[in-house]
């Protein structure tokens, strides 16, 4: 009797051995600045913290090439614009005398010269043909007006204003007591002149 055929199996083949991990990555350092970036705006990496900061005096990369603000001077004064030249002074007592003199007549060329001064000094108010013009139709509006641009020459420059257009109030209604004009404009022309010398101005002049 014969044995029943045995036929020989293949061997199975040996299992594949587990894949290997990927080798892991170097971790990533954050690019330098100024060196290409995908993720960041316009290509390039933010720079670092404190990046351009320096201490109050020295140059940095902030606004007016500071990196840090003035201490002590609000924002609106530290970032105005450049100064014109300055105006002159005009004594206060003379220029009263020619009020009386010319029947005040002189009072129009008093705002057109202190409104022309500082419309080009602060680049800012009516400037001198404009304040003109207001000064011969609404005459009783000028007081408010130049005692509020004499007020604001000082503001720019974060100190407190001496004058503002409540100080026109002597001269309207302060007119009915007769000596409200004069305290109106002794205070304002005395503030502007104080200014003109907190500047360095030494000259004087009439008109």
């Amino acid at each position: 009797m014969t044995e029943p055929d045995n036929p020989q199996r293949s061997p199975s083949p040996p299992p594949s051995p587990p894949p290997s991990p990927p080798p892991s990555a170097p971790p990533s350092l954050p690019p330098e600045a100024g060196q290409p970036y995908e993720s960041a705006p316009y290509g390039y990496a933010p720079p670092p913290p404190g990046y351009g900061q320096q201490p109050y005096g020295q140059p940095g990369y902030g606004p007016l090439g500071y990196g840090q603000a003035m201490p002590g001077v609000p924002a609106y004064a530290q970032y105005a614009r450049p100064q014109g030249p300055p105006g002159y002074i005009r004594p206060t007592g003379m220029i009263m005398l020619l009020f009386f003199v010319t029947l005040g007549i002189w009072s129009f060329v008093w705002y057109y010269q202190v409104h022309e001064e500082m419309k080009r000094h602060s680049g800012e108010g009516l400037g001198g043909v404009l304040a003109l013009v207001i000064a011969i139709i609404f005459g009783l509006v000028m007081p408010f007006l130049t005692s509020n641009e004499v007020g604001q020459l000082y503001e720019r420059r974060g100190h407190e204003k001496p004058v503002s257009a409540l100080t026109a109030l002597w001269f309207f209604p302060g007119i009915f007591i007769l000596v409200g004009p004069f305290i109106w404009f002794i205070q304002t022309n005395n503030a502007l002149n104080a200014y003109w010398e907190g500047l360095g101005v030494r000259e004087t002049t009439l008109v």
